[in-house]
């Protein structure tokens, strides 16, 4: 395996890294920034409201995205595999 063709298969990995945690990291960030705005609209300065709905949101994205992130996940493990019996 040449220095490019790993260089190759990092950059791919790194980029099913990112398309993995998006949806999640996105529906967290959304979720604290609602909160966040709510607590300042209404003047309600508890810090631990905000982690009771970002657990609640972010577990039901993962349910939601859990078939995309396996088929991401299924599809790099195939092209792993497919160089690995090009060799």
């Amino acid at each position: 395996m040449s220095g490019a063709e790993v260089l190759d298969v990092g950059r791919d990995a790194i980029w099913l890294t990112l398309q993995l945690c998006a949806p999640v990291l996105i529906v967290g960030l959304v979720v604290g920034v609602a909160i966040g705005l709510m607590q300042a609209l209404t003047q309600i300065q508890e810090a631990t409201l905000v982690y009771a709905p970002k657990i609640v949101a972010i577990f039901i994205s993962l349910l939601i995205f859990l078939p995309l992130m396996g088929a991401l996940m299924s599809a790099f493990m195939r092209q792993i595999a497919a160089r690995i019996a090009g060799m």
